[in-house]
């Protein structure tokens, strides 16, 4: 492909494209994403591109391994067009009939279909799945249709419009007012304004600046930012692009951590592709405007997801945060003014610029503009990406989206914003989810993640794990931060050890309040949302952890005992369940027998027992 030193010329490749392409002919659109990948989508393909040689349908059938779709419940995923069907859970097994029936044939297999979990009636469309019905795809509009290899696909779909709009019709202060109008927030957790980041980094004096994506999510659960630069890398260079001509930037790079091969894979391909179309590197489209981005892998610190750490390992430092009062668009990068959003804010850049900030800021709350992209995982029947408007309630996604929880279970909390987040309890299901109700609650955004509980959860023991994580990703810098989450661990591990006192709860109250006024950085200073929320909606079971001795979920070990009931037919399913040998059986008909002593409490016992005959108290 030719490099393109025009509108024109980019316009003229357009419509070569999309002249090329018959819409008659038939698309296997197979998701070749982390998720899918983990479920064995690679032999689904293989068997795909086998079988349509094998029928000789190569002319008549195209297919386009594209990113996630976001039902990761339901992989491997395929749709096929042009009629949109819409196959879940598919094998390599599968492959030979739904190309004899569904291609050949145009019939659909029904065990394929997804089953309506109130109707039970089989979906045909991907439009009908209910999983989709509430959502407002805009930057995933295009998930399940874009090869993330091949940069036509991109401009097939109007991509790198929206920068040849900004090079050639838009001063850099029209577009820092266009993108400052619209109300975009940044999606890796803050929430600031992306406008007003934008316009201090272009008036910082400095003829050399940066522009930097930050792709080094490390929340638990999380896994948004992958999916968008595994599935459409492309539009997030092209809004970074944008940005560099608004803030007067020549160099760019986008973080991310090594952990993501398939990330950094696509996005170095499509690095490549946007050179050789002279959509990236030295005059760009004909403009003079000059730019270039390289890729910069993160070592997976949880701390590099705040910006001066991000930077520091940039420059080859330990990931460490420095002090608030030097701002990064001043002093950043080598010291240098430094524009840092990470991979949603940056994909959002082309549709305020195709679109126009009006129609991005009628989108969404008062103080939340556009759509945001949470990962839904945890106790909830359909987990995935979900793309929502700001504004939806909680109860919208979970149960509308999410489908409820498995299992006949209660809902208990959900927890926004990642490790630093908060618990957001049943009350408060019909909370708006924006930037600032969630923090209102005490919880936040954050990236994106949404983790779900049930019943079957322990508020105290989830507040546990969240600070040993913390515990484990604190660069140790500051004090308050170090010191304080090595002590909030020990007093929540002797309060689900049963033997923590009423004095614990003032103590972990007292730390959390100095972590909150005198961490250096966001980690520090966000990390007793997970204990504070826990204390504020769930009290009760702290309660019970330290008054009573009890856990009420049943989940902390020092706190429960396993029994066998007299009802116990000794049937032998807990014996060979056991992997400590502590259950024996007694004879025909008689209870078996636990011994307390060997019993770890592993639970493997009630799991396995059909007759209800082990009681957990």
């Amino acid at each position: 492909m030719k490099k393109l030193s025009s509108p024109k010329e980019l316009e003229a490749l357009r419509k070569s494209i999309i002249k090329k392409r018959d819409p008659k002919k038939s698309v296997v659109n197979i998701c070749g994403g982390t998720g899918c990948l983990a479920l064995g989508c690679a032999d689904v393909i293989k068997a795909f591109k086998e079988e349509i040689t094998t029928q000789g349908l190569e002319d008549k059938v195209d297919i386009c391994v594209s990113g996630c779709p976001g039902f990761c419940e339901r992989g491997t995923i395929l749709t096929i067009e042009p009629q949109n069907i819409f196959y879940q859970r598919v094998r390599r097994k599968d492959v030979a009939e739904v190309v004899a029936k569904t291609l050949v044939e145009g019939k659909v297999v029904d065990r394929l279909l997804y089953p309506d979990a109130v109707t039970g009636k089989r979906v045909i469309h991907e439009s009908e799945v209910p999983f989709y019905t509430k959502q407002k795809r805009l930057l995933l509009a295009h998930s399940s249709q874009i090869d993330p290899e091949s940069i036509e696909d991109y401009l097939y779909f109007g991509g790198y419009t929206a920068l040849a709009k900004a090079l050639y019709g838009m001063k850099p202060e029209q577009l820092i007012d266009e993108v400052k109008a619209s109300g975009l927030r940044g999606r890796g957790g803050g929430g600031f304004p992306t406008g007003r980041k934008w316009e201090t980094t272009r008036h910082a004096e400095d003829d050399i600046k940066y522009v930097i994506c930050n792709c080094d999510e490390g929340d638990p659960g999380a896994f948004m930012d992958r999916s968008l630069m595994e599935g459409n890398p492309h539009s997030v260079l092209e809004g970074m692009i944008i940005g560099a001509y608004a803030i007067g930037a020549q160099e760019g790079y986008i973080y991310i951590r090594n952990e993501y091969p398939l990330a950094v894979k696509n996005a170095a391909t499509a690095i490549k592709l946007a050179e050789e179309c002279g959509l990236l590197g030295n005059n760009i489209l004909g403009s003079g405007f000059n730019f270039h981005v390289k890729i910069s892998r993160g070592g997976g610190a949880f701390v590099c997801g705040e910006s001066t750490a991000l930077m520091a390992s940039l420059e080859g430092k330990v990931g460490e945060p420095r002090a608030k009062y030097v701002h990064t668009s001043e002093k950043g990068l080598w010291e240098k003014p430094s524009n840092l959003n990470n991979v949603e804010t940056w994909a959002n850049v082309p549709l305020i610029i195709n679109n126009g900030a009006k129609w991005f800021a009628g989108i969404g709350t008062a103080g939340s503009k556009g759509t945001k992209i949470f990962s839904l995982v945890g106790k909830v029947r359909n987990t995935g990406l979900v793309e929502v408007p700001m504004g939806i309630t909680l109860r919208e996604i979970i149960f509308d989206i999410g489908g409820g929880i498995p299992g006949s279970k209660k809902f208990k909390a959900v927890q926004t914003g990642g490790p630093s987040g908060g618990f957001i309890p049943e009350k408060l299901l019909d909370l708006q989810v924006d930037f600032d109700e969630l923090t209102r609650v005490g919880s936040m955004m954050g990236s994106g993640a949404m983790i779900v509980m049930d019943e079957n959860n322990c508020m105290v023991d989830m507040a546990k794990y969240f600070i040993t994580f913390l515990l484990g990703e604190s660069c140790g810098k500051c004090l308050p931060c170090r010191e304080g989450l090595k002590q909030m661990h020990h007093i929540l591990t002797r309060i689900t050890d049963g033997k923590g006192t009423m004095a614990d709860i003032e103590l972990v109250e007292s730390l959390s309040r100095t972590m909150l006024d005198t961490s250096l950085c966001g980690l520090g200073y966000s990390a007793p949302n997970p204990v504070l929320t826990s204390l504020r909606y769930f009290r009760d079971e702290w309660l019970a952890h330290i008054n009573e001795k009890r856990c009420p979920a049943k989940v902390c070990k020092a706190l429960i005992t396993y029994n066998i009931m007299e009802k116990c037919p000794n049937c032998g399913l807990c014996v060979k369940a056991c992997p400590e040998k502590a259950i024996t059986p007694q004879g025909k008909k008689k209870p078996v027998l636990l011994d307390q002593k060997k019993c770890i409490k592993c639970g493997s016992c009630y799991d396995v027992c059909k007759l209800d005959a082990v009681l957990v108290k």
